[in-house]
């Protein structure tokens, strides 16, 4: 099982609860192709082919490009990507566990290199930010009624 780097410098992990199906939330979290129509904070996605471990997507947050790679895919449950952008290698995993009705969303991601350690705080700060955002995000697009 792949697992965020525990010695980095950046760690965050949060949570939510969602209420609305599980295989809703999966197919929105998984169709990275649509990210930017329901999370505010991507601009484009793109992930050639299926998805599956070992493939690559790219998309675009807070003007940063990003190539990140699938390192494992348990469907319904769990989804780890991550590699390097801009000096930082980042691990992100999420896991999605059924709890009755709803689904409890857990995410972790660690950051690693020489920006990090150079602004742990400021960084650590922004990822945690952005992390709650995406959170946000998906939650309340699993939520609609439509």
């Amino acid at each position: 099982m792949t697992t965020i780097d525990e010695t980095a410098p950046v760690i965050v992990r949060l949570s939510t609860v969602i209420d609305a199906p599980l295989e809703r939330v999966w197919a929105l979290h998984t169709g990275i192709g649509d990210w930017p129509v329901w999370n505010t904070d991507i601009d484009q996605a793109r992930l050639d082919g299926p998805l599956a471990e070992g493939s690559s997507f790219t998309w675009r947050t807070h003007g940063l490009d990003i190539t990140s790679t699938v390192h494992e895919l348990v469907p319904g449950a769990r989804i780890v990507w991550g590699g390097p952008a801009h000096g930082i290698d980042g691990v992100h995993v999420w896991t999605f566990e059924r709890a009755g009705d709803r689904v409890l969303v857990r995410t972790e991601e660690s950051w690693s290199g020489a920006p990090v350690e150079a602004a742990a705080d400021q960084l650590g700060a922004a990822l945690r930010t952005s992390l709650e955002d995406w959170l946000t995000c998906l939650k309340n697009r699993s939520e609609r009624r439509s």
